[in-house]
């Protein structure tokens, strides 16, 4: 705990020019003023903010008035919930006046009642952690809930009886794994015992709530924590019901791998690939690995000789995959991403030891498109064997696709893919007026470039006067 008030200070120490004018500021307006919250609990764990949030005794029209006159813009963040934003150089805060809000059971929005404590409003937060606060600017340390016991412990708890926080806002059952996930903490015991108690109070959070908890859970640095939390809770049967799912029976024999933890393991590898990527989390890669394997329950065959089969479902899987994203309303180009590399993530497997022909390889790139980087990342992660000749073997073999990929590209332009005519070309050559004839010779000219290569445009007039000719 000495060691994480030090870290408090040193971070304060750093916002001073932040903190004491604001502090200043609110009390010279006979208010009282406090950081609160993440910003608290990031500076014990040695994290850094810039933006941060503020709890106050202030009404929101005073708030905006002591923000107009400290920062260089301000805006109305939620007036009716108490909240007014403000921006001064590279520093963002946000003010919210003390709350004390009641909750209707059939609704998580609550009636709004502004409260008139610092420790009442603190009450009323999620966890502990996140219910600690400096007050301002004296910097006297708030922790009614034994947050920074709970911090040391790396343990999350409510400050209220885990049912009654759960109960006035439901989706504090989906932040408390996305936090396990985040700060790689575990939940105290009555804590779980409540969320897989209370799993069914999720119906009555939006699925854009819901959506919005599970990216940042998937993308934060400890996903399988909070994924575990979630399908132990039972929590994932609301959410994400395809993962409890991939947890199969197992035959007697253990013919086939756990589906579920091998998914677990992919999504790990990912994780440890998603640097080719660029820089930061990649939810695409990320959930497309978690997703890969969804189709495997909808088609597992136990076999005459004992085996066990899972034929098409990279098929099967990328439309549970859709359905489920459009049901937690994703944008459709995350939809399409993530449903195409489920889709794609069997393909190499048809590669066998290298002897795909070139217009294989063309075909390959052709249908990952912009994906083709995420799908020789998700293709990696999916081997998670054991046996590490078999391990090695596929690496060097993707090793092989790679740098076949890569010749082709610098000889072909693959990125590029398309025929040597476009279609004002192709009506030019065959003496035809716009309509869809345009268009199935565009995708013969394509198929000939995915077959051949490239061609000149001279050879490309001969060849497509030539099948039209064969069309009769």
């Amino acid at each position: 705990m000495v060691a994480a008030q030090a870290s408090v200070t040193a971070e304060l120490d750093r916002l001073g020019s932040v903190l004491e004018p604001l502090g200043r500021a609110f009390v010279d307006a006979g208010e009282t003023l406090a950081l609160v919250g993440g910003p608290v609990r990031d500076a014990m764990l040695g994290r850094r903010h810039t933006d941060l949030d503020f709890t106050t005794s202030a009404r929101p029209d005073t708030t905006e008035r002591i923000l107009r006159a400290w920062g260089d813009a301000t805006w109305d963040m939620g007036r009716a919930f108490g909240t007014i934003g403000a921006r001064k150089g590279d520093w963002q805060v946000e003010v919210t006046t003390y709350r004390s809000d009641a909750y209707d059971s059939t609704s998580r929005k609550p009636a709004v009642d502004f409260g008139d404590t610092l420790a009442g409003d603190l009450g009323r937060r999620d966890f502990t952690v996140n219910a600690m606060a400096v007050t301002l600017p004296d910097r006297a340390f708030e922790d009614p809930y034994g947050g920074v016991v709970d911090l040391a412990h790396r343990r999350l708890r409510t400050p209220s009886s885990p049912e009654q926080s759960f109960s006035d806002d439901p989706l504090r059952m989906l932040r408390a794994a996305r936090f396990a996930a985040q700060l790689g903490f575990t939940v105290d015991d009555d804590v779980a015992r409540a969320m897989t108690e209370m799993a069914d109070r999720l119906e009555i959070v939006s699925a854009e709530r819901v959506r919005e908890e599970l990216v940042k859970l998937v993308c934060a640095p400890y996903p399988r924590r909070g994924l575990t939390l979630l399908v132990e809770t039972g929590l994932a049967e609301r959410v994400l019901p395809e993962l409890p799912a991939l947890q199969l029976e197992r035959d007697e024999h253990h013919a086939h791998k756990d589906v579920y933890e091998h998914t677990l393991t992919v999504l790990e590898q990912t994780i440890e690939l998603e640097h080719r990527l660029g820089r930061g989390p990649d939810f695409v890669a990320r959930f497309a690995a978690l997703m890969h394997d969804v189709g495997k329950p909808r088609t597992r065959r136990f076999q005459p000789d004992g085996s066990v089969t899972f034929h098409h479902h990279d098929v099967v899987g990328a439309k549970l995959t859709r359905k489920r994203m459009q049901a937690l309303r994703f944008s459709t180009d995350t939809t399409d991403a993530v449903s195409s590399l489920v889709e794609l993530h069997l393909r190499f497997h048809g590669y066998g030891t290298g002897e795909w022909t070139d217009s294989a390889v063309r075909r390959y790139v052709r249908d990952a498109g912009p994906l083709l980087e995420h799908l020789h990342v998700l293709t990696r992660a999916d081997c998670t064997t054991r046996n590490r000749r078999k391990a090695a073997r596929l690496a060097a073999t993707y090793d092989d696709l790679e740098q076949r990929i890569a010749r082709l590209e610098a000889e072909e332009e693959l990125a590029s893919l398309r025929p040597a005519l476009d279609g004002n070309q192709i009506m030019e050559t065959l003496g035809i007026a716009p309509g869809r004839e345009v268009g199935q010779a565009y995708a013969w000219l394509l198929e000939l470039r995915l077959e051949e290569g490239p061609l000149d445009e001279d050879t490309a007039r001969t060849r497509l006067r030539a099948w039209w000719a064969d069309r009769g």
